[in-house]
C-alpha cells in the first residue's frame, strides 16, 4: 500500500510542478498574472481528486507535515512522502525545461525581500494546509465532494494575492522545482522551504486546538 501511495504522490506532484513551469515560462507578459494561477490551481484540484483516495493527495511536504501533526498520516511515512514529492518536482522541472526550450529566456529573479516572502509563504501555506485538514480529513466534512475544489481554489487565491511577492509556491516541493527552473531566486529557496513547513506545522496544531475531539 505504501508503494501505491508514493507513486501517487510522485505523479501528482509531477503534474503540479510541470504545470507551474510550463504555465509561467510560456505565458506572455500580459497574461502572466492571470493564466498561471488558474492553471496551477486547476492542476492541483484535478490531481487531488485523482489521487486523494489513494495517498491523501498531498503533493506538498507542508501538507504531509500538517496531516501528520493532525494524526491522519503515519509518522513513518512522512519522510518517504517528502522524498517522492521532491523527486516528482525535480523530474517535472527537467521535463518543463525540455518542453519550453524554444521559449524566450526567463530573466533571473532578483533577490527577494526575505521578511515579505516568509510572511506571504507562511500565511498561504497555513491557509492551504488548514483547508486540506478541514475539508478532507475532518469528521464534520467526511464524504464531501468539494474538497478538491476547495484545495485548488486556496492555491489559486494565494497565487493571485501574493504570487507577485513570494512567487506563490506554498509548497517546498514546488519551490525546489521552481528553483531548478530558475523561476525563483535560487539562494533564497530556503525561505520558501522553512516558511512553508512552518505554515503546515501551525495548521496542524491549529486543527488540533479547534477540533479536540476529532481524532
Amino acid at each position: 500500500m505504501l508503494a501505491r501511495k508514493l507513486v501517487t504522490e510522485a505523479i501528482g506532484t509531477f503534474f503540479l510542478v510541470l504545470t507551474v513551469g510550463c504555465a509561467v515560462i510560456l505565458s506572455s507578459d500580459a497574461s502572466k498574472g492571470i493564466i498561471p494561477p488558474l492553471a496551477i490551481g486547476s492542476a492541483l484540484m484535478v490531481m487531488v481528486y485523482a489521487g486523494g483516495h489513494i495517498s491523501g493527495g498531498h503533493y506538498n511536504p507542508a501538507v504531509t507535515l500538517a496531516a501528520t501533526v493532525r494524526g491522519r498520516h503515519p509518522v513513518s511515512e512522512l519522510v518517504p512522502y517528502w522524498i517522492v514529492q521532491v523527486v516528482g518536482a525535480l523530474l517535472a522541472a527537467a521535463v518543463a525545461i525540455f518542453l519550453t526550450a524554444d521559449a524566450a529566456a526567463v530573466a533571473a529573479p532578483a533577490p527577494p525581500d526575505v521578511i515579505k516572502v516568509f510572511v506571504a509563504e507562511f500565511l498561504f501555506t497555513f491557509a492551504l494546509a488548514f483547508v486540506v485538514l478541514n475539508s478532507a480529513t475532518a469528521k464534520a466534512t467526511s464524504g464531501n465532494s468539494f474538497y478538491g475544489l476547495a484545495i485548488g481554489f486556496t492555491v489559486l487565491t494565494g497565487a493571485f494575492a501574493v504570487g507577485s511577492i513570494s512567487g506563490g509556491a506554498f509548497n517546498p516541493a514546488v519551490a525546489i522545482g521552481a528553483c531548478a527552473m530558475n523561476l525563483i531566486h535560487r539562494p533564497s529557496v530556503w525561505i520558501h522551504i522553512v516558511a512553508d513547513l512552518a505554515g503546515g506545522l501551525v495548521a496542524g496544531l491549529a486543527f488540533l486546538y479547534l477540533h479536540p475531539d476529532d481524532k
